[in-house]
């Protein structure tokens, strides 16, 4: 398989394009918890404060995910699970780490968790959606076969199989760019947090725009997979599929009950 897409190379260092992704897309995602926090009145130097460890524990969920989802290979290359890379950060595993990240800096600031998950929501949404251009530089990411006009050429050295087959899939075949439809699905997504969060402002509780999420990504995700011809399976169906299930029943569940039972009490 090809390497990633070196942007900036000093001697023996070398910068890669999906790195340079995503700390750019961090940052954007800082940015935009920074105006939601001072929308809401806080102190938005938390966001900041915050966002070191969030990218830390991000990275280490990213790819311990990827490893679980690799286990056979890793037992036998145990050295590989530093190596980052060849690819392998997932993002279910980066919202994992980062929620973690949330909730221990909030803890020790004595701040309230569900707050400011709500206010690093939207650009978390903002930032899964430019991260996922690392994918196309990278040429990884892609679905099956399509004669469709916006279809992308993948390379001999970026083939998975069986598309690696050059005979039966030629240079000349397209595939189906499922890095772009989750990347456009994630701006609709934002688009959709930040619409309620401002038109629903009165009627929303802490945690509401962060289960939103937990819906909507997940119901995106769930689509998104039936273009992964890679995906890590369980019982025949795609993990990822597995826990967009879960997490959209849990997250639509505790909505539903929140605020039926605030209703209950007007």
């Amino acid at each position: 398989m090809g390497g990633p897409r070196i942007a900036i190379r000093i001697g023996p260092l070398e910068i890669a394009w999906y790195g340079i992704l995503i700390v750019g897309s961090a940052m954007v995602a800082a940015w935009v918890s920074e105006r939601e926090a001072k929308r809401h009145g806080d102190d938005p130097e938390h966001v900041w404060n915050a966002l070191l460890l969030c990218l830390i524990l991000g990275m280490v969920g990213a790819r311990l995910y990827h490893v679980v989802s690799s286990l056979d290979y890793y037992l036998q290359h145990p050295m590989e699970i530093l190596n980052t890379r060849q690819g392998g950060l997932a993002i279910y595993g980066a919202v994992a780490g980062g929620v973690v990240a949330v909730w221990l800096y909030t803890r020790q600031q004595k701040l309230n968790f569900w707050h400011w998950v709500d206010l690093a929501t939207p650009g978390l949404v903002l930032a899964q959606s430019i991260a996922r251009w690392a994918n196309f530089l990278n040429q990884e990411l892609y679905g099956f076969p399509t004669t469709l006009p916006w279809g992308i050429y993948i390379d001999a050295a970026h083939r998975i199989p069986p598309f690696n087959d050059l005979a039966q899939y030629p240079l000349s075949t397209r595939f189906h760019p499922t890095f772009l439809y989750e990347s456009l699905g994630n701006v609709v997504n934002f688009l959709v947090l930040m619409y309620v969060s401002r038109r629903y402002s009165d009627r929303l509780k802490d945690g509401d725009i962060f289960l939103l999420y937990g819906v909507l990504y997940p119901v995106l995700r769930f689509l998104i997979e039936f273009q992964r011809p890679d995906a890590w399976k369980i019982a025949g169906v795609a993990t990822a599929q597995w826990i967009a299930i879960g997490s959209i029943l849990l997250c639509s569940g505790l909505l539903l009950y929140r605020h039926r039972r605030s209703g209950q009490a007007a």
